[in-house]
């Protein structure tokens, strides 16, 4: 899958729980707390909805059998980099992110979360209310995930 020009073809992941609260995960490689959602990169010939699932794994632990994919954006959203950052998350090679986000409802038990499952990305986590999201994540993503929750929320 290709992203558009400059941005690197990602997935976002809204996972809620059966009460309609969502994931969110605290950035291990940051000192300040840093708040997102599972996210990632698409690798080449894998689609949107595999990556998802895939990412949301190896991010949390929880597999697809857990889940069940409830909706997904009309189309891709898009972030850019702050330019004091661009250099040091993708070397260079992207200006930001294009990302089709996907809201997944958590069919499992809180115990099934294990951030250990692949390399840790997240240090913490929480089940957030649908306005706790958008306050809670870095200023640079805000606008995507504003997009997102409005697309999605309805679907909670």
């Amino acid at each position: 899958m290709e992203g558009a020009r400059g941005y690197r073809p990602c997935v976002g992941i809204m996972l809620a729980n059966r009460e309609g609260r969502i994931f969110l995960g605290q950035r291990a490689d940051r000192d300040e707390p840093a708040w997102q959602m599972p996210q990632g990169g698409i690798d080449p010939g894998e689609d949107a909805r595999t990556a998802a699932l895939r990412e949301l794994a190896e991010e949390t632990g929880v597999t697809a059998e857990m889940v069940k994919v409830v909706a997904q954006t009309a189309e891709p959203l898009r972030y850019d980099f702050p330019p004091e950052l661009r250099g040091a998350i993708t070397k260079g090679k992207w200006k930001g992110q294009e990302q089709t986000w996907f809201l997944l409802r958590f069919l499992g038990e809180d115990a099934d979360v294990r951030l250990d499952a692949h390399e840790q990305e997240f240090s913490a986590w929480r089940w957030a209310a649908p306005e706790e999201v958008v306050p809670a994540i870095v200023p640079f993503k805000r606008a995507v995930y504003a997009q997102a929750l409005a697309e999605l929320e309805p679907h909670l």
